[in-house]
Formats: structure tokens, sequence, C-alpha cells
């Protein structure tokens, strides 16, 4: 089943919200109307009745009975829609009009001086009745009162029609705008749909403008821009990273094809095969190493690295690697060093790739006769190592892209060995994040700096 549209749905709900809005009003207004008339009549009729009590008594004039009914007649004959009946106790007729009705009767107690209502034929009444005296008679006579409403309620009638139509021409009036209002409501949500589906890989830089965008979708059009501007930083390091790739591939398999190409140019001695295997066995390293690398990425980008949570003392680490790098250290006359202890949570075979690739970076680009300093210390509830090496510092806009995959700065920093990709410290970074660290680097005063942040071993577990 087809969902309805947006602007339907809102359409409706403006709709119904008039419409509701126009019915209480409409039970509210023929509310007042009724109980209007019925408040006059009710004045009218109380009124009439103190007169014929104050003309009964005497007060009005003379207490002859004759003249009481000539000061009556005066009274209450004008009244077309008024009529009256008093009538003695034993049921004879004191007075009444010339369109006096009948009564109904009650059986459930005296409704003294109050109103009631009641239909007789095509004409509807609302009376009232009152116990009245005349004067120097003891027994008590009842006053009636009736007064013809039938034109007040074919007035309520007829207007209670009238609303009936004004409500639906209304609801048909707010049908219209309602739509209108939806669709220029909506229409900064219509420019973010015509935006996305716009979208391909050559429009990202295009971005929905805040300008004419209502305050409610402030939020759901900056979300959308920033998802954009995201989708274009990763698109671009991904074409990047393609160019990046295909260049560092293209470089072994090109040596190794012309390698081979010219050892099978005419027939050779063994030992220029020989010498032309071991070339190529070279170049068949580094493509190893480069799809190694690539793989592990592959892998951590997609949270596949898992790092194993024990207690690891980076000094015994450190100091394991100076034993490994010490031959290749002895060479440039570099010394190496260390300061500090601390306990890390973590995975021992990462952390050991972690720090020997940074040792590896640093004698790569430490002067001869020199020194890299490796610094432990703790930093609240992490442990901080850094690798300092002297050397040329790196450019500041360099630095925040060190880690990226095949990242090279300028030439004077380009590493001059073939088998090194570009990769060693993207991998550092995604080994850190793995133990949810954190990792930088700062150059200056002819130093540089690589710092990762480790979470420490908990004091509890010890």
């Amino acid at each position: 089943m087809k969902r309805a549209s947006l602007t339907l749905r809102l359409s409706m709900m403006f709709v119904c919200a008039v419409v509701a809005v126009l019915v209480v009003a409409g039970f509210t207004f023929d509310g007042f109307s009724q109980h209007h008339f019925k408040a006059i009549d009710r004045q009218a009729m109380t009124e009439k009745l103190e007169s014929i009590r104050q003309i009964m008594d005497g007060e009005a004039g003379s207490a002859d009975p004759s003249e009481v009914v000539l000061q009556l007649q005066a009274l209450l004959g004008a009244h077309q829609e008024l009529s009256a009946s008093i009538i003695a106790m034993g049921g004879k007729t004191f007075f009444a009009t010339s369109n006096a009705v009948g009564h109904p009767s009650y059986s459930s107690g005296d409704p003294r001086e109050d109103m009631w209502e009641w239909t007789a034929g095509s004409h509807m009444y609302r009376g009232m009745k009152a116990q009245v005296h005349l004067a120097n008679e003891a027994e008590p006579m009842t006053a009636w009162l009736s007064l013809d409403i039938t034109s007040h309620m074919h007035f309520v009638e007829t207007l209670r029609w009238w609303l009936v139509i004004g409500l639906a021409i209304s609801a048909l009036v707010s049908a219209g705008l309602g739509w209108l209002v939806a669709l220029s409501g909506l229409k900064p949500v219509a420019q973010v749909t015509k935006v996305a589906a716009s979208m391909s890989a050559g429009s990202l830089k295009e971005r929905i403008p805040m300008d004419s965008v209502p305050r409610e979708l402030e939020l759901l059009v900056t979300s959308f821009n920033a998802m954009l501007a995201r989708l274009e930083e990763s698109f671009a390091r991904l074409s990047n990273f393609s160019a990046d790739i295909a260049h560092e591939l293209r470089t072994p398999i090109s040596n190794l094809r012309t390698h081979t190409e010219v050892i099978l140019t005419k027939k050779r001695a063994p030992e220029d095969y020989e010498e032309n295997l071991y070339s190529n066995l070279e170049d068949l390293n580094r493509l190893s190493s480069i799809i190694d690398g690539m793989l592990f990425l592959a892998k951590s980008d997609n949270g596949l690295v898992l790092p194993a949570k024990e207690k690891i003392e980076l000094r015994s680490v450190v100091e394991k690697l100076f034993e490994y790098y010490q031959l290749l250290a002895d060479d440039t006359g570099v010394k190496l060093q260390v300061v500090g202890h601390g306990a890390v949570n973590g995975d021992r075979t990462m952390l050991d790739r972690t720090i020997s690739n940074l040792l590896s970076n640093a004698l790569r680009y430490t002067p001869p006769d020199c020194t890299i300093s490796v610094r432990i210390e703790p930093l609240g509830d992490m442990i901080s190592l850094s690798v300092e090496n002297p050397g040329e510092e790196i450019a500041v806009e360099h630095l925040a892209r060190l880690f990226d995959r095949f990242y090279r700065v300028d030439p004077a920093r380009r590493e001059s060995a073939t088998n090194h990709a570009g990769l060693g410290l993207a991998i550092v970074k995604s080994l850190v994040d793995a133990h949810d660290g954190t990792v930088g680097c700062v150059s200056r005063d002819g130093h540089t700096t690589f710092m990762i942040s480790l979470p420490a071993w908990p004091a509890d577990h010890e």
C-alpha cells in the first residue's frame, strides 16, 4: 500500500485541526445562544410574576378582584407570545389570557419559580409558575406563565444549519490553504531531496544554502551538508589512495618485467640468472610488504583488528627492540636511550609492531652520532610514550597528514630505500586506535617527536 505524501498528511492534519476548532467554537456558540435566550426568557417571566404578585397583593392599586383582573389583562394581554393563567385551589380559573395554553403536570414536587420546557403540537413553550395571594383571601393561588419560544428555536435551528454549512466550506478552504502552506513549508525538504538526487562522484562539492532554511530544518540541513563533506573527504582520500597504491605497485612490477625481459634477450651464464632472481626477490618482497600492510589496514578499517588485553610493561618492549636495532644504530653511530616506566593494557604483538615502526622511522631520519630518546611517563589514566630524534624538521602543513597511507613529505624527507612503502605510520595509527589511544607528532627546534597515549593498566588489577 502506497503511503500518503508528507504534504497530504500535513494538509489533512491542518484540516482536522481547523475542523476541530470550528466544531468546538460552533458548540460553544450554540450553547451560549441557547443560554442567552433562556436567560432573557427567565428574566421576562420573572419580572411578570413579580408584577402579578404586586397586583394580586394590592400593592399596585385596588384590591377589588374585578380591578385586579383588569390590571392583569393590561399587564399580560398585549404580549402575543406570552400567555398566563391564575388557578385557585379548587381548580377554578381566576384569570386567563385569551391565548392561554395547557401546562404539563409534575408529580415530582413543585418546581417553585423554576423554568421548564415542553412542546404542544408544532409549538415549543418555556414556562414558570409561582404561588400568589389575592388580597383579603387566605387561600393561595397558582400563577402560570408560558412563553412561546418556537421562533427562538427556529432561529437556533437555522443558526445550526449555517454553522454546519460554514464548517463544510471552511474545511474545504482549509484543505486548499493547508496544501499550499505545506507545499511552501516543505520547499527546503524538496531542495534537500533535489540535491541528494543530483549527488554523484563529480558533484560532492555542492551544499544546501542555509539562508532560506527554516529553523526546524536547520539541524537536518546542517547534518546533510556535514555528511556531504565527509563523503567528499572520503572520496578524495579514496581517489588519492587508489592513485598512490597504483604508483607504489607500478615501480616493483615494472622492475620485475624489465629485469625479466633483459635477462631473456639472450642466453646467459647461470650467475646472471641468479643475480636477476635476487633482484626480482627484492621487488617481490616489496610487493609482499605493501600487500600485507594494505590487508592489515583493511582489517583495521572494518574493525577486525581486536587487541588482546593484558599487562604490558612498555620499558621491557622498548629494551627488547633496542637489542634488535642496535646493529643498525651502531652503523651510523646513533645512540638509543629509554627513560621512564609504565604498564599499559594492550596486545604485546601489536604494541611491539607499533614501537618498532616508530623506531625504524626515527633511525632513517636521524643524523649520524646523534641520540634517539624514548620517554615513558604516566598521564592520568593513560601512559604516554614518545620517540624523539634530531634531524630536519617537518613542515607544519605536513604534520596533519603524516599518518595517511602512502603520504610522503617533501623530497628532503623522502626515504631513499625502496623497501618502504609509506604505510608504517598509517599502521601505527590503526594499532593505536585499536587500543583506544591517540597518536600525534611535533617537529620543532631541530627535533621530531612522535607521541602515543595508551590506556594504563588499572591499579586495582595489580
